[in-house]
């Protein structure tokens, strides 16, 4: 179970999570007529290297969630991050989740708040929904979904869930440790208990369901280690990061979120939670 927090979302176990819940952040460029997609395209956007940015998914989502992703994607995309993955659940009565990281993996407070910038007005216009709901712009996480052919190979040698829509060696559900991939292929290695040896498995990413890494303690450190060193390379030298975006693995430090539900109706305002920071 996790608490949410402003900035972060902390696990029972310790383990940060970035998460901005937020709503009302005034936009870096105005929405256009009503009705009208709008791709808030900041100054200097075209510098992005995009080769990395535009890198397809393999998983894609479903229904209203994949209807939101195709949405927010290109102004996502536009700010030079890449969208992770997109949930609607019933939590808060109604919560739109939005899964995004930098090419590198990483992602910051700041980085969440400039995704829910540019998506809500987005969302707002499109209205994909239809009613009120709850946004929630998070980081993939630790343990989080392997979505493009980067993420096996960034994350080879730390342990994986597969599901596979279609059987492989008659198995649909793999677990085992990440070796990266070769062309269209996903390697996974894991112990044959029956031919009593590990074997290493290509995997057609094509075919595979879903995809996620499994939280052990290496794991834990490696992705707290990356978060840390990207941290600082953003940090102008001579400057300490802020309280907001520095938080401790224990989570303490961080400020509980509050806010009152915008219940809004099409044509009379946003259909978002507000979450203000005290």
């Amino acid at each position: 179970m996790r608490a949410a927090c402003i900035g972060t979302r902390v696990s029972c176990i310790g383990v940060l999570e970035l998460v901005i819940s937020s709503r009302y952040l005034k936009p870096d460029c105005e929405s256009g007529a009503e009705r009208t997609r709008s791709f808030l395209l900041p100054e200097g956007a075209e510098s992005v290297q995009h080769t990395m940015i535009s890198e397809p998914r393999l998983i894609e989502d479903e229904g209203l969630a994949g209807s939101i992703g195709l949405i927010v994607a290109p102004s996502i995309e536009a700010l030079g991050y890449r969208l992770v993955r997109v949930r609607v659940n019933a939590q808060n009565g109604c919560t739109v989740q939005i899964m995004a990281e930098r090419p590198d993996g990483s992602m910051s407070v700041t980085d969440c708040e400039s995704v829910s910038k540019a998506v809500s007005p987005i969302l707002d216009l499109d209205d994909p929904v239809g009613r009120a709901y709850h946004l929630e712009i998070s980081s993939p996480g630790i343990d989080r979904p392997l979505v493009r052919k980067s993420d096996f190979e960034r994350w080879a040698g730390y342990e994986a869930k597969i599901e596979m829509n279609a059987p492989v060696s008659g198995r649909k559900r793999l677990r085992g440790v990440l070796r990266g991939a070769e062309g269209d292929m996903a390697l996974l290695e894991f112990r044959d208990e029956k031919a009593g040896e590990t074997i290493t498995l290509p995997i057609p990413m094509r075919d595979i369901g879903s995809a996620r890494l499994v939280l052990t303690d290496e794991l834990i450190r490696e992705s707290l280690r990356r978060g840390k060193a990207s941290l600082q390379s953003d940090t102008p030298e001579g400057e300490e990061p802020t309280d907001e975006e520095l938080v401790s693995e224990d989570g303490s430090g961080a400020k509980p979120a509050s806010g009152k539900k915008k219940p809004g109706s099409k044509g009379h305002g946003p259909k978002h939670k507000r979450v203000d920071k005290e």
